[in-house]
């Protein structure tokens, strides 16, 4: 019986969050192995699905770079990496298309489906959903002292989100989940970091809370223990202090840029752990690092 009881009260202290976060939109980055091991992929999925029968509005941007660094290195191709982005040539952009655009987003698709859910995939491509354009990075070159541009190929910025395919998609009670491949004014198709993708989706949504699912805990101090709330500016010394790098650097951006959008809160949880998602919005502690904008 008292196990019973405690399942009652676990329900209870979900109520407030429920209540508060009816008919709310929610951003979440998936990514890492929460999209690789199957325990953890059917247990995204039904973190999902139980959010939009409770009345939460979830948005799903995916990433794929294991699955596209499989494809690559059975074609002979080398990764590389500038700044935590994929430097993308046009053989490597057609793979990132195929892998994102095709089979990831439809697998998600298929087992958010199988649940019980009605989602539906999209690359930014559809509806000009992301607006996008050749993302350029300067640095100063060591030999020079100058500033040098260096390309990463088929890289792509936001120009602008379009959300009327997103509210189209709510009318009809539709789940999206969103590859992040933008297109050009002429066409050309653009590899975005989904971090980026995930947070201007949030922005332009005014969405309650963008999530971004990783391989840690969250934002580790130089103790190495977890920071489990931070200011932007505290993030902001963090990189300064190079505690922050790599591939966590596009996803405090993100974030940061999120909350000078209007987003609400912003939070970097660890997708190794099953049900992250529910756990994050639903109970008091919540997990991994927040990242939350002055009062």
């Amino acid at each position: 019986m008292e196990k019973i009881i405690q399942k009652a009260e676990v329900l209870l202290e979900a109520l407030p969050y429920i209540q508060s976060f009816q008919k709310k939109t929610i951003v979440i980055k998936y990514g890492g192995n929460a999209m690789v091991l199957e325990d953890l992929r059917n247990t995204f999925a039904l973190d999902v699905v139980m959010m939009k029968y409770i009345g939460i509005y979830p948005i799903v941007v995916h990433g794929g770079g294991p699955q596209i660094g499989e494809i690559l290195e059975k074609m002979g191709k080398k990764e590389e990496f500038i700044d935590g982005l994929r430097v993308t040539d046009d053989e490597t952009m057609d793979v990132v298309e195929m892998v994102l655009g095709g089979k990831v987003n439809k697998d998600i698709v298929s087992l958010i489906n199988q649940y019980g859910g009605k989602a539906v995939g999209l690359s930014g491509k559809d509806g000009r959903l992301i607006a996008a354009r050749k993302y350029h990075v300067t640095r100063r070159s060591a030999e020079t002292d100058r500033p040098e541009i260096i390309d990463l190929g088929k890289v792509g910025e936001i120009v602008s989100i379009n959300p009327q395919v997103i509210y189209k998609l709510y009318e009809g009670d539709f789940i999206p989940v969103i590859a992040p491949i933008g297109v050009g004014e002429d066409g050309e198709t653009y590899n975005i970091n989904a971090d980026f993708v995930a947070g201007r989706i949030a922005s332009a949504l005014k969405a309650e809370k963008l999530i971004l699912l990783t391989d840690v805990e969250g934002i580790i101090g130089k103790d190495h223990s977890l920071l489990s709330t931070l200011s932007p500016e505290e993030v902001q010394s963090l990189i300064d202090q190079k505690v922050i790098s790599g591939g966590m650097i596009p996803k405090v951006r993100s974030c940061l840029d999120a909350l000078n959008d209007g987003v609400k809160k912003t939070h970097i949880i660890n997708g190794r752990v099953k049900h992250a998602v529910l756990l994050e919005i639903f109970t008091r502690e919540g997990i991994g690092t927040e990242i939350k904008g002055s009062a």
